[in-house]
């Protein structure tokens, strides 16, 4: 039934849904609902709940240092700000890729992009994945995914243990949409149809208990109302623009679930898959390295209710500790074969509350990969490995292994201070890091990604995301 609703046109053009939508995101200031202050120690209790829902909220392209809580002196993130201030808040978290098919299967996998295998364009996660919305389903959750990103389409293998899990449908938006997006065929809709679609899930299916997966595309776009802040005209000021017009549209969403009355008892998760670059290291967007501004990412925890003083998690942490932190949270069972860690107890340490479990080994070696040619099926791999050691980053192009760079975030937090000569004794022994967690790679399901050939259409959808795709 939700199906033929969310795909249904008529959904977008009537309804209170998109009323309002219309009505809360188009105020530059949303007054969310108020919580329940409780104390830290409330945080183990949520394992003994059996009432607890969650929203997943992944913003596509958002770089933590663009959101207030992470020190942005520009007000883009009022709402994510808000909930973030009596919620739990990881300060350095680090994505396993640049592009959003290889950061999203290790997200939801919590494995390495060695281990998974989803590298290049034509990857597919194989059914043999277990995904989180297989663990929520077999709790008898309901499970349903609204997705605006091709790269997360069902035939990558996304859609595995989703109830429902739907693009919808572009519609007419009311707000007046600045399309500013660095590409020739821009992708069609905004986020305000996922929102209208969200809004009429909680409406039909809220008093049910649910796992909610939303993929918000607006940032990666560039796109924004005319409501959005007004920060100027470059492309980092429509990117910083467009993060104001979506944090507004979750402000709706955090609405929407105090007027059900079931904000007291959700999840809240703010996440992305990676980050974008402005010319920091001589390119613009994403997917072409794994520097620190494409691969710095939020991840902040909004609970059932609210912490005061809020929680700062300051060990560097990574994308794979996500679900394996959010099901250990719930008392759900765990990602079979992860790679990543609960952090939980990281939580509880720095809440100041006995860990319920060991938190040494939680802040440890973090690797990212990308293959620089995975959108050139011809072309031979060209993988890079970032690897990410208390404060040292070191980068190993497999193909040029010479060709390397290590920098101190300590010293050099942006990464233009190529210490690999300086210091040679650091450099072989991130350099053997590099090569152990290669070498080390092992399937965690047994079988090799897929691989599956994409149609024109297909092909255009994705290049219409501002990809090259040959």
């Amino acid at each position: 039934m939700l199906r033929r609703l969310l795909d249904s046109p008529a959904t977008y053009f009537v309804g209170a849904g998109i009323l309002f939508v219309l009505a809360v995101a188009s105020q530059i200031e949303i007054q969310l609902p108020a919580r329940e202050v409780e104390p830290p120690s409330e945080i183990s209790k949520l394992r003994d709940r059996d009432d607890l829902n969650v929203v997943f909220v992944l913003i596509d392209t958002l770089r933590a240092d663009r959101l207030g809580i992470y020190g942005y002196e520009r007000p883009t993130s009022p709402v994510i700000d808000s909930l973030a201030r009596s919620g739990v808040v990881f300060d350095h978290v680090y994505s396993q890729s640049s592009w959003t098919k290889s950061s999203m299967a290790s997200l939801w996998t919590a494995t390495n992009p060695a281990n998974n295998g989803i590298l290049r364009y034509k990857h597919a996660l194989p059914p043999e994945a277990t995904m989180p919305a297989e663990i929520f389903s077999q709790a008898g959750i309901r499970t349903a995914g609204i997705w605006r990103n091709g790269w997360v389409a069902p035939n990558f293998g996304f859609d595995q243990g989703f109830d429902m899990y739907v693009r919808p449908k572009p519609g007419q938006e009311r707000a007046q949409i600045q399309r500013n997006t660095p590409g020739r065929n821009p992708l069609q809709g905004t986020d305000e149809d996922l929102v209208t679609s969200a809004t009429e899930f909680l409406d039909t299916f809220g008093q049910e208990r649910f796992f909610l997966y939303l993929h918000f595309m607006d940032v990666h776009q560039y796109l924004f109302d005319e409501e959005a802040a007004k920060f100027g005209t470059s492309y980092s000021d429509a990117y910083d623009q467009a993060i104001n017009w979506v944090d507004r549209l979750v402000g709706v969403i955090v609405k929407r679930l105090g007027d059900l009355g079931i904000l007291d008892r959700t999840v809240i998760v703010i996440a992305s898959d990676h980050g974008e670059a402005f010319r920091e290291h001589g390119s613009e967007g994403h997917a072409r390295n794994l520097y620190r501004e494409v691969v710095s990412v939020p991840l902040i925890l909004s609970l059932p209710f609210a912490l005061d003083p809020g929680v700062r998690v300051e060990e560097t942490v990574s994308n794979i500790d996500t679900l394996p932190t959010l099901l250990d949270l719930l008392g759900l069972p765990a990602l079979p074969n992860a790679d990543g860690r609960s952090l939980v107890p990281l939580i509880e340490k720095a809440a100041g509350v006995e860990p319920s479990g060991p938190t040494e080994g939680l802040e440890r070696t973090i690797y990212s990969q990308l293959d620089r040619r995975w959108g050139r099926p011809s072309a031979e791999s060209d993988p890079l490995v970032a690897v990410t050691d208390g404060s040292l980053r070191f980068f190993m192009p497999i193909r040029y292994p010479d060709h390397g760079a290590l920098f101190d975030r300590d010293t050099d937090p942006d990464e233009t201070q190529n210490l690999l000569e300086s210091r040679p004794e650091d450099s072989a022994v991130l350099r053997a890091l590099a090569d152990a967690y290669l070498e080390g790679a092992k399937n965690p399901w047994g079988v090799e990604a897929k691989e599956v050939e994409l149609d024109a259409m297909r092909l255009e959808q994705l290049r219409a995301l501002g990809y090259v795709i040959k």
